[in-house]
């Protein structure tokens, strides 16, 4: 039922093409002034950093093995990095390079030493560590670096009769960094078994 009071003329409510500008230009009014309006574009140093103000580098590339002498003596002879692997070992946020390096004899299966690099853009790449001495005369077979440790498979020999061609006895280790220093491992204990 509706109220006898009379009810004014809504000849207003129509819409007419004037109103529907006069929307359009509204519309567009705040879609402007939204475009001129966007925060500043995005940047990887923090919030008040501007000129003068310093940001974290990023880490340094890893280590590259010719760039260092490696501890190995081989008589005159050249040496030969046979191996190389790479990772944050330390977990510092640079990378480290694990290289395997022997005397380019030519015959046979000479030693290897088995040495970690480490180095930065100001100082420079240089061994940090010497898993391996040519010494024990050893070589290394798989290498590898995963979630900071270091794997590998020594090759050695199990009496001076062996000829040096063929290796018979066979070693998986890890190393890990702990207390600022690596230490060796049985590469079971690594792979959980």
């Amino acid at each position: 039922m509706q109220n006898s009071v009379a009810v004014p003329d809504l000849a207003h409510t129509h819409a007419r093409p004037v109103h529907w500008l006069a929307t359009a230009a509204a519309m567009a009014a705040v879609v402007a002034g939204a475009g001129l309006l966007q925060p500043d574009a995005a940047t990887a140093s923090q919030p008040g950093a501007g000129p003068g103000t310093t940001t974290a580098a990023a880490p340094a590339p890893a280590p590259d093995p010719a760039a260092v002498r490696l501890p190995i003596e081989c008589g005159g002879l050249p040496s030969v990095v046979t191996k190389k692997a790479t990772g944050d070992l330390d977990g510092d946020g640079s990378p480290e390079t694990v290289v395997a390096a022997r005397c380019d004899a030519g015959s046979g299966t000479p030693p290897s030493g088995l040495y970690v690099l480490a180095g930065g853009r100001d100082t420079g790449p240089r061994v940090v560590a010497t898993l391996v001495e040519p010494a024990l005369k050893q070589s290394v077979g798989d290498l590898a670096v995963r979630d900071r440790t270091i794997t590998a498979t020594l090759l050695g020999y199990s009496s001076a009769a062996v000829p040096s061609c063929c290796p018979d006895e066979q070693e998986r280790v890890k190393w890990q960094w702990q207390g600022g220093k690596f230490v060796r491992g049985a590469q079971a204990d690594a792979l959980g078994a």
